[in-house]
């Protein structure tokens, strides 16, 4: 199976920026332990090595555009643009149910740990532009996930990469599905 990096997003200040939402850069960005060279974030320190990248699945893509249609935030047939779901890596080939913690995805010139998912937050409403994103993030489990840095390099949209499997001791699903009940719970 293919994976391939299809976009890098960034959320730099000379890239305009709305909510989480990111936007696609050309060519191939440096990077360090904590991220993306440049990157702005809006709270770095909670962020930490862990996550120093949020990656999504293109695959999703679709289903988001046609319920944004669904809810008349956009025209049938608009394209969302990647990064908006606040990714820095849109994936193609890799989804939520085949990522455990641990695995690498190691690119040309980097290699990166899948460390934890992606968390629904209120600034995705806004980034989709309807109220029940985060909601239907939550229930899907089309969460995306974390990436530690293992071997700073750059990285560039087009790039292919391969899965090195970890332990396989949790999966990305399980632990997503098991935060948001105990969200829900308290």
């Amino acid at each position: 199976m293919t994976r391939t990096l299809v976009s890098l997003n960034t959320a730099r200040s000379d890239v305009p920026r709305t909510g989480v939402a990111r936007t696609a850069v050309d060519g191939a960005q440096g990077l360090t332990l904590y991220g993306l060279d440049g990157e702005e974030r809006a709270d770095a320190a909670a962020y930490g090595l862990r996550r120093a990248l949020y990656a999504y699945p293109s695959e999703h893509y679709g289903f988001w555009q046609t319920v944004r249609a669904q809810a008349l935030v956009a025209d049938w047939g608009a394209t969302l643009p990647w990064g908006a779901l606040g990714e820095n890596l849109t994936l193609a080939g890799l989804v939520e149910s085949q990522v455990w913690i641990g695995d690498v995805l190691r690119f040309p010139d980097c290699a990166l740990a899948v460390s934890e998912p992606g968390m629904p937050s209120p600034g995705l409403n806004e980034a989709l532009g309807f109220p029940h994103a985060a909601k239907l993030m939550a229930s899907s489990g089309w969460c995306g996930f974390f990436l530690s840095v293992r071997v700073p390099g750059s990285i560039g949209p087009g790039q292919r990469f391969e899965l090195e499997p970890g332990p396989r001791d949790v999966g990305i699903l399980e632990l997503f599905r098991e935060r948001m009940e105990r969200a829900a719970a308290t």
